[in-house]
C-alpha cells in the first residue's frame, strides 16, 4: 500500500476513526488497533512476508529477555550474537545472496574457472532493512543495559510493526518510541492539524517534485549516451531532487501520519541540501540511519578515539557499510567510497565538526562564502548520486566522462530534452519553500495556511496522485 494511493487515502481515515472513537478508552485498545492496521498495511505487498515480520518480532522479544536474565557475560553474548546472526542472516539471504554468488562466480571466471552460480528466485521483502535495524538497536541497547527489556508483547509488537515507519523508516529507537506506545494517547487537535499539513507537504515533495523530476532524470540516465553536457548536468540535479523529494516526502508523510495518532517519530531530514560541507550533509540526510551507524557501529569500533589511522579506518567502514546497506550492487559501494573520500579531508584537518551552528544569509562577504560552500557541497553530492543512480559502475564513469567531454551546445538531443527548462521553475520554487521552512516558516502554516493547503492539494491532484502513483524509491532498500 503506497502512501500516495487511493488505498491509503481510504485506509488512513478508517484507522483514525477506529483509533479515536473505539480505542480511545485504553492504551491496550489503541495498540491493538494500530497493530492490526499495521499488519494489514504490510500484507498489502505480500501477505507471506507477515510471517517473517512476526518471526523477527518474536526473535528480538525473546532474545532481549534472555539477555537480561543471563547470569554470566558469556551467556549474554551468546544470546546477543544468536539474535544478530539470525537477523542479519535473513537480511543477507533475501538481499545479498545473489550478489555474493554472482560476484564469486565472476572472480572464478577471471581465473578461468567457469561456473554458473546457484541463484535464489526470491522477492526482497519490503522494509526488511528498516525493521531489522529497528529490532537490532533494541537488542543491543538491552545488552549494554541502556534500557530494560519490554515484557508486554503487544507493546513491543507495535514498536516493531508500527505502519507509518514500517517499510521505509525512520529507524526508531526503543528509548524514544516504546515509552509513547506504553501509555494511552489523548487526542490533540493542534498536533493532528500539524500532521495533516506535514502529510500534504510530504505528498507535494513526492508527487509534485520527485515524480516530476523522475520523468527527466530517468530519461537522461537511460539515454545518457545521446545527451549533451547540459542535459547530463540537469539529469544529475533532477535526480538529486527526485531522491530527496521522494525519501524526505515519505518521511514527512510518516511523521505526519503518526502525529494523527498522538505519536512522535524521529526527524529524518533537516534540509541537507543547504549544508556547507559533506560532514554537515551527513548530519542532516537520513538522520535515523546515520545516527544508527554512529551509535551501533562507529562508536563500538572506537569512534573518533585513538590515532588518525583508526579514525580514517572507522570512517571508511561506516560509509562502505552504509553504501552496501542501500543495495546489493557495486554502484552503492562506490557511492559510499566516494562519500568517504569527500569526508576524509575534513576528518584529517579536524573540520568535520565545524558547521554545527545554524546560519542566515545577508548582504555581506560571509554570506557569499557560505553560499559558495553550499553550492560546492551540493555539486559534490550530485556527482556521487550519479553512482547511486547508474545501473553499473561503467555507466557511472561513462556518464561523468560525457558530462565533461560532450559540449553544452552539442547538437545531440533527445525528445524529452524540453524538460530542461520546464522543470527548472518548479525546482527553484521548491528550493525557496524549503529555505523558508528551514527558517521556521512552515510551507503550510501561518498566514493564509488554508490557501496554501488548497494550492498544495490542487497541485497533487493535478499531477495524478490518485491515478498514476509511483512507489517510493526506498522501498527497494
Amino acid at each position: 500500500m503506497f502512501f500516495n494511493s487511493f488505498h491509503f487515502a481510504a485506509f488512513l481515515p478508517i484507522v483514525f476513526l477506529l483509533y479515536w472513537f473505539v480505542g480511545h478508552k485504553s492504551k491496550i485498545n489503541q495498540n491493538y488497533i494500530l497493530i492490526l492496521a499495521s499488519y494489514y498495511f504490510y500484507s498489502c505487498w505480500d501477505w507471506r512476508f507477515l510471517f517473517l515480520l512476526v518471526f523477527s518480532t518474536l526473535l528480538d522479544y525473546v532474545s532481549a529477555m534472555k539477555i537480561e536474565q543471563s547470569k554470566t557475560l558469556s551467556e549474554r553474548k551468546m544470546w546477543l550474537w544468536l539474535c544478530v546472526v539470525i537477523n542479519v542472516g535473513f537480511l543477507g539471504i533475501f538481499k545479498y545472496y545473489n550478489f555474493f554468488a554472482d560476484s564469486f562466480a565472476e572472480v572464478l571466471n577471471g581465473f578461468g574457472l567457469h561456473t554458473s552460480p546457484l541463484l535464489l528466485d526470491i522477492i526482497l521483502p519490503v522494509g526488511i532493512s528498516f525493521y531489522t535495524f529497528h529490532g537490532l538497536s533494541y537488542i543491543i541497547d538491552i545488552y549494554y543495559g541502556r534500557i530494560k527489556s519490554e515484557k508486554n508483547f503487544v507493546d513491543y509488537s507495535l514498536f516493531v510493526c508500527y505502519f507509518p515507519l514500517l517499510v521505509a523508516g525512520p529507524i526508531e529507537r526503543a528509548t524514544h518510541l516504546l515509552p509513547q506506545v506504553k501509555k494511552r494517547r489523548k487526542f490533540n487537535f493542534n498536533k493532528a492539524k500539524e500532521g495533516v499539513y506535514q502529510i500534504v507537504w510530504g505528498l507535494v515533495k513526492k508527487v509534485v517534485i520527485a515524480d516530476s523530476c523522475a520523468i527527466y532524470a530517468n530519461a537522461v540516465f537511460d539515454h545518457y549516451h545521446s545527451m549533451n553536457s547540459l542535459s547530463l548536468l540537469l539529469g544529475a540535479v533532477y535526480f538529486a531532487f527526485q531522491i530527496y523529494g521522494d525519501f524526505s516526502g515519505y518521511s514527512d508523510i510518516a511523521l505526519g501520519t503518526s502525529k494523527l495518532f498522538g505519536i512522535d517519530l524521529l526527524k529524518n531530514f533537516n534540509y541537507p541540501y543547504f549544508s556547507r560541507d559533506i560532514a554537515e550533509f551527513w548530519r542532516k540526510w537520513h538522520i535515523s540511519l546515520t545516527t544508527w551507524f554512529r551509535d551501533y557501529l562507529y562508536i563500538p569500533l572506537g569512534g573518533s578515539k585513538g590515532s588518525k589511522w583508526l579514525k580514517v579506518r572507522n570512517t571508511f567502514i561506516i560509509f562502505l557499510v552504509s553504501g552496501f546497506w542501500h543495495g546489493a550492487n557495486w554502484t552503492f559501494i562506490a557511492w559510499g567510497l566516494i562519500n568517504a573520500l569527500y569526508f576524509l579531508p575534513l576528518l584529517l584537518l579536524n573540520r568535520n565538526r565545524k558547521n554545527l551552528d545554524e546560519f542566515a544569509l545577508g548582504f555581506n562577504f560571509e554570506s557569499i562564502r557560505i553560499l559558495f560552500n553550499i553550492l560546492i557541497t551540493f555539486g559534490l553530492t550530485c556527482l556521487a548520486w550519479i553512482f547511486f543512480r547508474a545501473k553499473t559502475i561503467t555507466d557511472a564513469f561513462q556518464y561523468i566522462k560525457r558530462l565533461f567531454e560532450n559540449g553544452i551546445f552539442s547538437e545531440q538531443y533527445f525528445a524529452i530534452e524540453r524538460y530542461n527548462y520546464e522543470l527548472l521553475p518548479l525546482v527553484l520554487l521548491f528550493i525557496v519553500a524549503e529555505w523558508n521552512s528551514r527558517n521556521q516558516i512552515e510551507p503550510i502554516s501561518g498566514k493564509f495556511s488554508w490557501l496554501k493547503l488548497g494550492l498544495c492539494l490542487a497541485a497533487i491532484v493535478a499531477l495524478g496522485v490518485f491515478s498514476d502513483y509511483k512507489e517510493f524509491i526506498y522501498f527497494q532498500f
